[in-house]
């Protein structure tokens, strides 16, 4: 091989050595910044300019609680008013809006998730309907006490141990004895959050906790019908928009047979009952536990309709028996 050659050859690998060595470098070189980018580097780096190292003349607990009052300050100045009450969201219109459209299409569908209800609820709680509840109230003297002392009903307020000693013909017993039977209790009732006005917030949320003693002094269940039933009273007795709805739509998603109860039967008691009763958001429920239950009915003007289980269980009774009777001739 002449010399000629050999310095070629080595030329070549000599260049072929540079470029590898060259490669092996900007490797490194990324990794290595690519490790104090996102590495164990970069969250040290990271905790200096934050000044979250350790430091023995810092209390860390004052400033995460100041770093997080920072945050929900920023997120509340983002609002269209500052909270006004405790959980209290405030919406921009179109929030509304948005809100209204899909917990209502979320209600039609799915009516099982009590969160698309009170959604709904609070959604359609429109200032006017709130405002008219409020005047209710106020032309009525326990309505104005109940305004005045703003009562929250709740396990612990109502004492349920209380309440299951009481006499059966008793509300506190028969309230007691319809939570037990459904599975529920007074602390069900969802925080009302949406409502911008205070007292308005407080009427709403008095009207949802309220709820249950339209279920059991008319001992309704807690199925689809028994629903439909006491928000048609509502819808009829307080105006409540989000009853209304549910009293006109709910219907069209049950079966033909749920579809003839209610409207030969529990529609027409609730309605015809809600209009000519006496006004329930002005009865002070809290204080009248002790009160027969009959008399009661008898003073707000309600006849309790049908037992809606029993109806259905005789229903189902009667199928089966024609069933059986079909089957037998084949």
């Amino acid at each position: 091989m002449s010399f000629k050659s050999l310095r070629l050859q080595g030329f070549l690998h000599l260049k072929h050595s540079h470029q590898q060595q060259k490669r092996q470098f900007v490797v490194a070189s990324a990794l290595t910044l690519g490790s104090l980018i996102f590495g164990r580097n970069a969250k040290l780096a990271d905790a200096i300019d934050n000044g979250d190292l350790h430091n023995k003349n810092e209390d860390y607990e004052l400033k995460r609680k100041e770093t997080m009052e920072n945050r929900i300050k920023s997120l509340q100045n983002s609002r269209p008013v500052a909270p006004r009450y405790e959980g209290h969201v405030p919406l921009y219109k179109a929030e509304k809006l948005l809100l209204t459209i899909i917990s209502g299409l979320k209600s039609y569908y799915h009516p099982e998730d009590g969160n698309n209800i009170v959604q709904l609820g609070e959604a359609t709680a429109f200032p006017f309907f709130l405002e008219n509840l409020k005047k209710t109230m106020l032309s009525d003297a326990t309505g104005r006490k109940i305004l005045r002392e703003r009562p929250d009903i709740t396990s612990e307020t109502l004492h349920m141990e209380d309440l299951a000693k009481m006499a059966e013909n008793t509300l506190g017993y028969t309230y007691y004895k319809w939570l037990k039977k459904e599975g529920v209790s007074p602390d069900t009732r969802a925080p009302v959050t949406y409502i911008d006005d205070p007292t308005h917030a407080f009427i709403f949320k008095r009207y949802r906790q309220c709820h249950d003693f339209y279920h059991a002094i008319n001992n309704l269940p807690i199925i689809i019908e028994g629903e439909i039933s006491v928000k048609a009273l509502e819808a009829s007795n307080l105006g409540v928009p989000m009853a209304a709805l549910g009293t006109i739509l709910a219907p069209l998603r049950l079966r033909p047979a749920q579809r003839n109860r209610l409207y030969e039967n529990y529609l027409p008691w609730a309605i015809k009952t809600g209009l000519t009763c006496k006004p329930l958001i002005n009865v002070y429920w809290e204080k009248i536990l002790d009160k027969d239950i009959n008399e009661l009915r008898n003073e707000l003007g309600i006849t309790p309709p049908p037992d809606l289980r029993e109806v259905r269980n005789e229903r189902l009774k009667h199928n089966r028996e024609l069933k059986m009777k079909y089957e037998s001739f084949e």
